[in-house]
Formats: structure tokens, C-alpha cells, sequence
């Protein structure tokens, strides 16, 4: 008996080794078998935005097609996370717009991100995003996986991570997989890396619908974040109003007109259109002009794009002169959005020719202080020009003739080619020379003593004072102009406004001036000046009156000088040598010490001429210019 028990249970034990040996081999076999997945860098869509992944770095594939400016991109080298990935590394240079491999690493926020043009991309401006970017093509590290317990992890294609968010639904890090049930020893040995995501089936394109969201965004809320979108502000570097004059005459036929409505929306798009940057509205004219959106209406790229799209053609003539005139007038107003310190720009879009003239129209608008640019689409042919009503319309129209201002292209399928052209030179504000300032803007009357006092070598010095202020202004028929008076007990008009329209024959002007000797009769020059001089200003023009005196008056002042202001005429008062302060005082207008000068001998009126120039502009600066 006891050997029969002894037998079997050597048959038992027998069995139980034989079965750890199998199950050993087995599991030797199993462990074998086990491959390191194969990675597949996976393949996102061109408006997937970096903020949308929480990797610090990883690799993706960009399609073909990204440099559409429908992608938005913010920034320029680093990048604000609600940039478009790929419409980022086309803009850098990384990739050109066929598509390829890119490996992004997220950086710090930055308190402002500068649009720039680079590659075919417009990118836009920002004051501040929480998180940026950058991108490179150095993507081979990337596929470098740890092969043992503690090595640090290279950048992982967002794959793996993208398997582990599906199957979590919550933020995660990079973490080795929970060891299995079914085995003791493997929670020993490291997990081939992406064995998690190969369980859960990898998937070759990714969707928004299975991607870790940014950091404090709840998955659940994903629906809500068009409400987080950044807003730009513009482009600081191009603060300008610009109105656009399309032509929607029955001339130009449906398709012509569309292809001006993609111009304007590229523009728009190029531009940067925001608060802080560029505004933009547009008027179509046919018979007559009528605001399709003011400089208020639309305050991002993306709702003008909207706007213009939405535009429908209205026919009619081609009246481009009536168009002006009604944007002079009505369109660059306070109302409209018009912010009065950034320069007034109107792009007119011309098919072939006006049906009215633009001269005069044009002449007034440029007294206005607007630069105006002219593009003309497919002009008049040698048989043709016999219909043209203005010949050579548009350097008549543009603010000056030097070319700048003036766009011409040969047809409607080439326009395309002038957006970055015009948004160049309307961006220059430098260069916009019609925009108003202090020293193009004005009528400037001299009201000179003639009087026995000042005798003929210090009426020369007087005239150089006023030679050397003159000097200091842009002098034209539609910038600044100069007039002047001499008085005595009599008044004289030495030349008005509309006489000289260059500085040279003003200046020639000022030293023919003979003196005329006599008494002291200020109020009655002020009187006399606004109306034989002012009377004739432009309304459009600002009244500016310097007079210079070395005594005090015999007649009265006060009420003179009151009409004067209540005229809007700026009286600039320059006392010499006997001349009363308190009478200075009077005629300056309001506050006096920022318009009444005293020196005490003529040589010394030549210090004045800064300080003079200088208080006019810090008076013009502070004051709406349109």
C-alpha cells in the first residue's frame, strides 16, 4: 500500500514539473513572440491647432494645401498654440505648401506675437496667448524609444498618446502601461513602448474628436471653445482708415466683379484688420455710391471676409468722380469709425474709365488729408480713348504722381498679382503724403507791423522771421498756404492764399515785401485780415493768423480778436521790443501762454521760429485732424 501512495505521488510531482516546464517555455514562447510595434507617424488636417495637444513635443505629417489663409496662424518664428500647425510651418519654412513631417515643441506664452508675411502665409498679430511654439524638420530623434527602466523618453509621435487619451478621456503624461494580470514576471521587464495604443488599434489620421485637449480646458466643454478663439487686434505697424471704392458699374459683368470681391478679401486677410491696426469699409459706385460697411462695422479679417463675400453688384455707370466726392464728404467721419489720428486711405478700383470727371473731386478729398490710390483694370485702347471723358483720369485723381499711388494692371486675372503690392504702400505710412498734418494742413496768414517804429533794417529782420517760419511748412495749392498782410494806420494785402503754390515764389514773395512806415492800428489788421485774407480760406484748411508787432496799439484790440477765435482763426501773437504783454494776450487765442511770444530786441525773433513751429503741432497733434 504505502508503495502504491509512493508511486503516485511521484506521478504527481512528476506531472506538476513537467507542467511548470511547459508553462515556462510557454511562456518564454509568448514573451518571444511579443515585437516592438511599428510606428506610424500619423497625419493630421491643416486647421488642427498645436493648443489642442497637451505633448510638450511631438511629430505629426501636414498634408498638402496648408498655406490657405484660411488657416490662421499668429506669430511669426514662435508661434501663439491657437496657430494652426501646419499653416505654421509653411510660414516658417519648415514644410512648403506640398506637406511632410514636422516635430513641434511647445514653449512659453509670450506677451505679443508680430504678424509677418513669409512663404505665401500671412500670419497675424496678437497682444498675448498663454502658450507658443516652434517648429523644425529635425524629426528623426523622434522615433527613438527607451530600451531600458529609467532612460529618458525622446519626443513620442502623437500616436501613442492620442491612443491612451481615447481610452482614458482625460489629460495624461507619458507613462509605462500597467503591468498584466496574467503574468508575475513581466511587471519586471519594461513594456515595449506603444503596446498600450497597439491594444487599443492605432488609427492613421487624426480627428479632433480624440485628441487631448489643452491644459484647463474640460473635454466635455470642447464644443465651447469657438467662444475662446483670440480676437487680433491688427497690425500696429499699418494704423490706417481705408476705404475701398469697388466699381459695380454694368460694365464690369458678374464675373469681373467677383474677381474684385477675392481681391478684397485678400487684402483683408493680408491686412490684419483690428483695433489697434487697420480698419477697412467699402462703398460700391455706379450711378451713385452707397456704403456697403463703414470703418466700424467689421473688426477682424474674418467677419470683412464674411462682409465682402455677401456683396452683391448693383450696375449703373461708372461715376468714380461722384464716388469720391461722396467718400470726402460722408464716409471718413467720426461716425463711421473714422479715429482721426490714423492717415485716411481710399483704394479706387476702376474698370476701364470713369463716365465723370474725378479732378475736382479728388483735389478736395486730397485737401482732406486723404491719399488717394487708383487701380485700373484693363484701360482704354487707342480706339477707345476718344470715349475717355478726363484723359489721364487717374494721375489727376491719386495723391501724387511719383507712381506710388498708382496700380495698373493689364487684366482682371493678373489682379490678383497687386494685393501684396497695396497692402505694402498703403502700410507706409511714412510715404501716404497727403495725410494731414501741421505742416501741410493749413492756411497761414502773416500780419506784419509796418509801422514808423520798426524802421526799414528791422523790417527786413521781421521778413526774414517770417521767411524762416515759412520755410518749415509743405507749400502747395492743396497743402499749406501762405498769405500776408502789412498795416500801419492803413492795411495792405501783400499777396493771399491763392497766389503762390510753391515755397520758392513764397519765399520770393516775403523779401519783395517793401515796407510802408506809418502808425499802430493792430485791431484794424485783424479786422481787415479775416476779411480780406481768411475770408478766402478753405473751409477744409485749419485758419492759422501769426502777428508780429513792436507796440502797442492805437485802436482797440479786444473785439477784433474775439471775432477772430470766434471765427476758429488761431491767433499766434509776436511782441517785439515795446510791444505791450497785455495786448499780446488779448489777441493770442486761448491758452496765451502757448500763443503769445515776447522778445525783447528783432535780432533775437529768429529763437522764436522752434518754439513757434513747435506749440503749432503739439496744438494740431492734440486735436482730431479729420
Amino acid at each position: 500500500m504505502g508503495i502504491v501512495v509512493l508511486t503516485m505521488k511521484a506521478s504527481v510531482i512528476e506531472m506538476f514539473l513537467v507542467l511548470l516546464v511547459t508553462g515556462i517555455h510557454s511562456n518564454k514562447e509568448m514573451t518571444k513572440k511579443i515585437k516592438r510595434p511599428k510606428f506610424t507617424v500619423p497625419q493630421i488636417n491643416c486647421d488642427v491647432r498645436a493648443g489642442k495637444i497637451i505633448n510638450p513635443e511631438f511629430i505629426v505629417k501636414c498634408p498638402a494645401g496648408c498655406q490657405d489663409p484660411r488657416y490662421h496662424v499668429y506669430g511669426t518664428d514662435v508661434y501663439a498654440s491657437y496657430s494652426s500647425v501646419c499653416g505654421a510651418a509653411v510660414h516658417s519654412g519648415v514644410l512648403d505648401n506640398s506637406g511632410g513631417k514636422i516635430l513641434v515643441r511647445k514653449v512659453a506664452g509670450q506677451s505679443g506675437y508680430k504678424g509677418s508675411y513669409s512663404n505665401g502665409v500671412q500670419s497675424l498679430s496678437l497682444p498675448r496667448w498663454r502658450e507658443s511654439f516652434v517648429v523644425s524638420g529635425e524629426t528623426t530623434k523622434a522615433y527613438q524609444s527607451p530600451s531600458a527602466p529609467g532612460t529618458t523618453a525622446q519626443p513620442v509621435p502623437l500616436m501613442q498618446v492620442l491612443g491612451t487619451a481615447a481610452a482614458e478621456g482625460t489629460h495624461t503624461t507619458l507613462s509605462k502601461p500597467p503591468p498584466s494580470a496574467g503574468s508575475t514576471t513581466s511587471s519586471l521587464r519594461p513594456q515595449p513602448v506603444g503596446q498600450r495604443s497597439q491594444e487599443l488599434g492605432e488609427t492613421e489620421l487624426w480627428k479632433p474628436g480624440s485628441v487631448l485637449l489643452d491644459a484647463g480646458f474640460v473635454p466635455k466643454k470642447e464644443l465651447s471653445t469657438q467662444s475662446l478663439e483670440p480676437v487680433s487686434q491688427g497690425d500696429p505697424s499699418c494704423k490706417v482708415d481705408l476705404s475701398f471704392l469697388i466699381d459695380g458699374s454694368a460694365s464690369i459683368g458678374k464675373r469681373r466683379f467677383r474677381i474684385q470681391k477675392q481681391f478684397l478679401a485678400d487684402v483683408a486677410q493680408a491686412l490684419d484688420i483690428g483695433p489697434a491696426g487697420p480698419l477697412m469699409g467699402v462703398v460700391q459706385y455706379g450711378d451713385n455710391p452707397v456704403t456697403q460697411f463703414n470703418l466700424k462695422t467689421h473688426m477682424n479679417s474674418r467677419d470683412l471676409k464674411t462682409a465682402i463675400e455677401k456683396i452683391t453688384q448693383r450696375g449703373g455707370l461708372s461715376n468714380v468722380g461722384r464716388a469720391i466726392s461722396f467718400v470726402t464728404q460722408k464716409f471718413f467721419s467720426k461716425s463711421n469709425g473714422n479715429r482721426g489720428g490714423a492717415p485716411n486711405v481710399a483704394v479706387v478700383m476702376v474698370d476701364g474709365w470713369p463716365t465723370d470727371k474725378v479732378e475736382e473731386a479728388s483735389r478736395f478729398a486730397r485737401e482732406s488729408g486723404i491719399n488717394i490710390f487708383f487701380i485700373t483694370m484693363e484701360g482704354a485702347s487707342e480706339n477707345e480713348k476718344q470715349y475717355v471723358l478726363e484723359p489721364n483720369f487717374a494721375n489727376k485723381a491719386v495723391c501724387r504722381t511719383n507712381g506710388f499711388y498708382s496700380l495698373n494692371v493689364q487684366n482682371w486675372f493678373s489682379l490678383h498679382k497687386t494685393v501684396q503690392p497695396l497692402v505694402k504702400r498703403v502700410c507706409d505710412t511714412d510715404r501716404l503724403a497727403c495725410s494731414k498734418t501741421c505742416l501741410n494742413s493749413a492756411d497761414i496768414g502773416f500780419i506784419i507791423d509796418g509801422s514808423s517804429s520798426v524802421g526799414t533794417g528791422n523790417f527786413r529782420t521781421v521778413l526774414q522771421f517770417v521767411a524762416n517760419l515759412s520755410k518749415e511748412f509743405e507749400i502747395s495749392d492743396t497743402d499749406t498756404r501762405i498769405g500776408a498782410v502789412q498795416y500801419t494806420y492803413e492795411q495792405r494785402l501783400e499777396f493771399g492764399f491763392d497766389v503762390y503754390s510753391t515755397k520758392p515764389d513764397v519765399l520770393n514773395a516775403i523779401k519783395r515785401v517793401g515796407y510802408w512806415s506809418g502808425g499802430t492800428s493792430t485791431g484794424a489788421a485783424i479786422n481787415y485780415a479775416l476779411e480780406q485774407l481768411f475770408k478766402k480760406s478753405k473751409p477744409n484748411k485749419r485758419k492759422l493768423m501769426i502777428l508780429i508787432t513792436d507796440g502797442r496799439s492805437y485802436d482797440d484790440v479786444r473785439i477784433p480778436a474775439m471775432v477772430a477765435h470766434h471765427k476758429g482763426v488761431i491767433t499766434y501773437a509776436i511782441g517785439v521790443a515795446w510791444a505791450a504783454q497785455d495786448e499780446l494776450e488779448v489777441i493770442a487765442t486761448h491758452p496765451a501762454r502757448d500763443h503769445a511770444f515776447f522778445v525783447d530786441e528783432f535780432d533775437n525773433l529768429y529763437k522764436a521760429v522752434p518754439k513757434v513751429i513747435q506749440n503749432i503741432c503739439t496744438e494740431f497733434n492734440s486735436q482730431p485732424r479729420n
